[in-house]
């Protein structure tokens, strides 16, 4: 079985690999000429203008879909992002398959491999899924076209989703837009590299502890982790599927905030839970969106650390930025320090593998590659009990790393009991953590949303447990925002001369040992923008309000320029 396993698992890589490679090849010259003056007028327009040109017939959907195509093959000669190439289909789709009167008429949507549509497998990077074209469109595809919107391409991801990198045998590499060298994040990798490089407007992939928000961080683009509820989730495939101790929730990227706004507000208001079951029957509440626009000063803390990896100068410096910036436009900044981020990132990491990883393990072929960091988790989870036990105690009495020691504790799958008082725990913490809020009385918080910028390939072997400024509001299940800010500066960016690894926890040498602001100079960073669960409308009112203030302070983030 391996021997043979492992000869269908090449044979259906290499297989895909040519049929994306044919698409493109067989695509009209139209995809494949320079852009022209009048296609560079609609790459330079945000949706809700190209809505309205479509509306009034002034544009037509066919020529913006085949301005995005073409900078989308760019990006995926770059960075290979894209996975399942749609345009032929999506030709067809914008003359007779949506709605042109709907409030998405005619955009471009491009979607995270693991959404489902109608004539195309759902790999989720397993070769085993390939060949299994699924007969109609998911939830989300259905509202999308309904709305007018029209998928186009669908991107790169890791195989387990459980990863800061989008690698796997099917598809290859997916590589930062801004530095071959390092990853675009992940699980939602291959969108944010095609975002930031200007392929296309509006994405959508998916996030369990950080998969939306950290590829917007690395790559320089943004987005919003939605709380659970708000969303589609029906008609999607997964690496992990039943695991819901820690949701995953499917959330929009987009290239700019004002796209991000309009997008996210225009999707709920074609009222998803019509289309999805597991959606709330929640409204988008235009009046908290325009009260948090309004609001003369706004009651900010920030958080300069987790208390597990403090942030690297570069992130420090963003959110310092931020942080100073808010404050000369008026609103009240001040720094907290919530409950344990530490303990939500042991609850959140011993209840996301409960089950030992035997569920995305169970998709692996014979010689299948696995993300470094996910490979290690699982290795990890299957040592022998006694040897863990005693590596817990070398860790916790002789490196005395009360950290590293935590997590990898009792790190085996659990029992039903077990996961229960968990649960339990989980629950516990939640509540903990509202009251806190409450009595701090904020309007949002400000986090890194990672300790570094982007991990170069490969790094997540050593960087997987450091995940917290993310995982933590995934575990509270509250709404999140990722808005890019500056670039790394190798000079500003440096680690200090007194930095000393060797004292660090575990945790945060696996972090710092890529950290190196020469070889990242020029990466994007970003700061995190968070609400209390279901709050995206004051989440996305308050990103703008950053973005203002970043704008009075001497400017914000720089895209990258289409070519």
């Amino acid at each position: 079985m391996g021997i043979s396993e492992y000869r269908q698992h090449k044979q259906d890589c290499k297989r895909k690999q040519s049929e994306r490679a044919s698409k493109i090849a067989a695509l009209p010259t139209t995809y494949l000429s320079p852009l022209s003056s009048q296609e560079r007028t609609i790459l330079g327009k945000p949706i809700q203008e190209l809505v309205q040109d479509v509306h009034k017939q002034v544009t037509s959907p066919v020529d913006i879909l085949r301005a995005y195509g073409k900078v989308a093959l760019k990006a995926h000669e770059k960075t290979n992002c894209v996975t399942e190439i749609l345009f032929p289909e999506a030709e067809e789709w914008a003359k007779k398959g949506i709605n042109l009167k709907g409030p998405l008429a005619g955009i471009p949507v491009s979607l995270k491999d693991s959404i489902q549509v109608k004539g195309f497998d759902i790999s989720v990077g397993y070769s085993k899924n390939v060949g299994k074209p699924y007969a109609e469109d998911g939830a989300m595809v259905k509202l999308l076209k309904d709305a007018g919107a029209i998928p186009f391409v669908k991107t790169n991801l890791p195989t387990t989703l459980l990863s800061f990198e989008s690698t796997n045998d099917v598809w290859g590499q997916c590589k930062n837009p801004h530095n071959d060298k390092y990853s675009p994040g992940g699980s939602t990798g291959g969108e944010s590299a095609l975002l930031a490089f200007g392929g296309s407007r509006i994405g959508i992939g998916s996030d369990v502890a950080g998969s939306v928000r950290a590829p917007a961080h690395f790559s320089g683009c943004y987005s919003i982790r939605c709380s659970t509820g708000r969303w589609p989730k029906v008609g999607m495939n997964t690496s992990m599927s039943g695991q819901e101790a820690v949701p995953s929730v499917f959330s929009p990227m987009a290239r700019t905030l004002n796209d991000l706004r309009y997008f996210t507000r225009s999707f709920i208001q074609m009222q998803p839970w019509k289309y999805d079951y597991t959606c709330h029957p929640f409204p988008w509440r235009e009046e908290v969106e325009e009260e948090y626009k309004q609001k003369k000063k706004l009651r900010i803390g920030v958080m300069r650390t987790d208390r597990v990896v403090d942030p690297s100068p570069a992130c420090a410096r963003a959110l310092d930025e931020v942080a100073k910036a808010l404050a000369a436009e008026g609103h009240e900044v001040f720094d907290v320090e919530p409950p344990s981020p530490y303990e939500a990132l042991r609850l959140a990491s011993h209840l996301l593998l409960s089950d030992g990883g035997s569920t995305f393990m169970s998709h692996f072929r014979t010689g299948e590659w696995n993300d470094k960091g996910a490979a290690q988790m699982v290795r990890y989870m299957r040592l022998p009990r006694f040897v863990k036990y005693v590596h817990y105690l070398y860790v916790k009495y002789i490196k005395r790393d009360d950290i590293w020691a935590g997590l990898i504790r009792n790190w085996h799958p659990k029992s039903a009991y077990e996961y229960w008082q968990l649960a339990g725990q989980r629950e516990a913490y939640k509540a903990h953590f509202f009251d806190w809020w409450s009595d701090a009385k904020m309007d949002v918080m400000l986090t890194p949303p990672n300790a570094t910028p982007a991990v170069p390939h490969g790094g997540m072997h050593d960087a997987f447990s450091s995940c917290g400024y993310t995982f933590l509001f995934n575990l509270l299940d509250y709404s999140a925002g990722i808005v890019p800010v500056t670039h790394v500066d190798p000079t500003k960016d440096a680690l200090p001369s007194s930095f000393n690894f060797k004292t660090l926890n575990g945790v945060a040498q696996g972090a710092y040992k890529h950290y190196d602001a020469e070889k990242m100079a020029g990466l994007p960073v970003a700061v995190q923008v968070v609400g209390r669960r279901l709050e995206e409308e004051k989440v996305l009112a308050v990103m703008e309000r950053v973005e203002d203030a970043l704008d009075g302070q001497g400017g914000r983030y720089q895209l990258l320029e289409v070519d």
